[in-house]
């Protein structure tokens, strides 16, 4: 696991989230690009990288990319606009589902090997456009989810940077307060949107604060969950690991 060697909360929030914006505007510019391209999903993690784009003045394209009607009748379309609305984002909007269906082997593809076909088609999505703008495709992938490897790869884990990289869960919880991020996606349960009803903590077994204390203290205080945590990251190995060659 990676030494942190942070931790932010209210009372240094500004100076962190300043130095956040100050590192996306340095990775920017020494670039060369024109800003960066963001999927907003109306959630908490992308919601505070958008923030984080805008305090520091770099130009951010927002793609709302839902599977169908599925973030509408979820309700994450209406917390994405309600940040746009609130914040002036340019945004567009990009259908998957004819693009996740085409994919999808019919009699073959289970279901968790389906649902993993939508990070990855959104990602192929993100790059065309950031190669056609000239801009970075910015990540929103939070410390607490790598340290488990509840994340797509080469799906919502391919990025050319990441600003939450090194925050655990409550941390982003405490910018988005300082960010302003709208209540109602601060309030509700985190989903990665894999399917209907899909919720992060029941799909994990375990809560946000269970690996954030992991993470932070050595200990969920649970040594079920610490166990399962240290599973989960064993498995994920792979997603981290250079791609093994024949030399």
């Amino acid at each position: 696991m990676e030494t942190k060697a942070f931790v932010i909360d209210e009372r240094n929030a500004a100076s962190y989230a300043g130095q956040i914006a100050g590192w996306i505007r340095e990775q920017v510019e020494r670039g060369g690009r024109a800003g960066v391209v963001l999927g907003i999903s109306g959630g908490i993690d992308s919601a505070v990288v958008a923030r984080l784009c805008q305090l520091a003045r770099v130009d951010v394209h927002l793609v709302i990319m839902p599977y169908g009607d599925d973030m509408a009748r979820a309700g994450h379309l209406a917390h994405v606009m309600e940040l746009v609305e609130a914040f002036h984002f340019p945004y567009h909007a990009f259908d998957i589902r004819p693009a996740v269906d085409a994919l999808k082997i019919d009699g073959a593809c289970n279901a968790l090997a389906h649902a993993n076909i939508r990070p990855r088609v959104r990602m192929t999505y993100l790059y065309q456009v950031a190669q056609m703008e000239n801009r970075f495709v910015i990540g929103t992938g939070n410390l607490a989810e790598r340290t488990v490897g509840y994340f797509t790869k080469w799906g919502d884990g391919a990025c050319d940077l990441n600003p939450l990289a090194m925050l655990v869960k409550q941390e982003v919880y405490v910018l988005a307060r300082y960010l302003d991020v709208p209540a109602a996606i601060i309030d509700k349960r985190p989903s990665a949107g894999l399917w209907d009803g899909q919720a992060d903590e029941d799909e994990l077994g375990m809560t946000y604060d269970q690996i954030d204390a992991y993470i932070l203290n050595g200990t969920s205080e649970d040594p079920a969950v610490d166990n399962a945590i240290e599973r989960r990251a064993a498995l994920a190995a792979h997603k981290f690991d250079k791609i093994p060659i024949f030399e």
